[in-house]
């Protein structure tokens, strides 16, 4: 055994360093992810004895209004969401200069995504309030009439989203300024001699270095707005009527709340947005990996 360790030293010390991980994530992720799809298709309150229903979960969830709203309100927060990427990119833009205090900027820019979520939509549950809230109190001084943002059915899910936003921007940020302090800089001189600045320089050699950050700020967003729950949770509990549910959100309803602690009915929920993340970051995955091929 000595010896054989003595001869694969190299190889099989990463995979020693890596095995506490490999089994924390076993035991919290892929086991659950197996679990959750078992249980759905059960009829379960969670303590008491399990009944197969096979599909029936799944077929109940075809004819659920508010399963379709929850599932309309996600793909709203995965579309705008994306708007995180884009702000941070140009923040950390902003940012990555050596002028007289930009280390005050940066540290005001990093504050929301070290702050709690629970406290972002307190803040932001004060902002939008209809009568004393900084967003109605500059609305009535343009002279229009206050909007409650979030009790309108029409505009609360947006008004949430801003407020998730403010912290994702921030945290895209960071990626984005560790990944241009790794831009080399002989290829932004090089450019600069063929007189190449501005979007130029950004499109064709500044963005080309920054895809690993980019990879990362994609894929951690497009899970952020998925499994999007503290917000929701804290500035409208899913109202106005069920009009803010998100599907990590219906789901804790029906798992969890007043529904009657259907797991089974929660788990289907689950493994559906499930499918949804992985849909989306396969799909990306595979474009990455297309693009890597093709140079």
């Amino acid at each position: 055994m000595r010896a054989y360790w003595k001869a694969n030293q190299l190889k099989l010390a990463p995979w020693l360093f890596l095995l506490p991980g490999i089994l924390m994530f076993l035991m919290y992720v892929i086991i659950p992810i197996f679990q959750s799809l078992n249980v759905s298709f059960y009829a379960w309150d969670g303590l008491g004895e399990k009944e197969f229903v096979g599909m029936s979960n799944y077929v109940e969830l075809m004819d659920d209004e508010a399963f379709y709203t929850s599932l309309k309100n996600n793909l709203i927060w995965l579309v705008l969401y994306m708007l995180a990427i884009p702000a941070g990119l140009f923040v950390a833009l902003f940012l990555n200069q050596t002028v007289r205090g930009i280390r005050i900027y940066k540290s005001l820019f990093f504050f929301p995504f070290v702050i709690s979520q629970v406290v972002v939509g307190l803040v932001f549950a004060w902002f939008y309030d209809p009568n004393y809230g900084l967003l109605n109190i500059l609305i009535n001084a343009l002279g229009f009439d206050s909007i409650a943002v979030l009790a309108d059915e029409r505009f609360v899910t947006y008004g949430i989203i801003v407020a998730g936003l403010w912290p994702q921007t921030a945290y895209c940020m960071i990626l984005y300024l560790t990944g241009l302090n790794a831009v080399d800089p002989e290829q932004i001189e090089a450019a600069r001699l063929d007189n190449a600045k501005g979007w130029r320089m950004l499109w064709y050699v500044i963005l080309p270095q920054l895809k690993p950050a980019t990879f990362i700020a994609i894929v951690v967003t497009v899970i952020g707005a998925l499994r999007s729950f503290d917000l929701i949770s804290i500035m409208t509990d899913g109202g106005p009527w069920g009009s803010s549910r998100v599907l990590a959100f219906y789901m804790y309803e029906q798992a969890f709340s007043e529904y009657g602690f259907r797991m089974g009915y929660g788990a289907a929920i689950a493994v559906v947005l499930f499918a949804i993340m992985m849909v989306y970051i396969t799909g990306f995955l595979y474009k990455m990996y297309r693009d890597e091929r093709g140079r």
